[in-house]
């Protein structure tokens, strides 16, 4: 449980280029109380334990295409970190063979 004090506390230490990094779950939502209660650092500066999760997915994209993880971008992961979460490729692109393509496209394997 998040103590509104100790975020307000923390956001009067910091510089406002701080990088926050929320891993208790529900990782979402805390990172959400957090940003509530430490408006004067910027709202991109957040990040939940999804971004673990956002990171595989993109590797396990880059490794069926043999692209760098770099290449993969647009990977959205729904939910916290759980057996609940659900990792969302349709918007994702990669870059192959010089162009920007959709990863179902780039994939062309739809049992994968």
């Amino acid at each position: 449980k998040y103590s509104r004090a100790k975020v307000q506390l923390s956001t009067n230490m910091p510089k406002k280029t701080v990088k926050v990094v929320v891993v208790g779950n529900p990782a979402n939502t805390n990172a959400l109380i957090c940003k509530k209660y430490a408006p004067s650092i910027p709202a991109t500066n957040f990040s939940a334990l999804t971004r673990l999760d956002q990171n595989r997915a993109q590797a396990q994209l880059a490794g069926k295409l043999g692209i760098a993880v770099e290449s993969v971008s647009n990977v959205v992961i729904w939910g916290n970190h759980s057996s609940t979460q659900y990792p969302d490729p349709r918007n994702a692109t990669a870059e192959v063979n010089g162009g920007t393509k959709g990863v179902y496209e780039a994939v062309q394997d739809d049992a994968w």
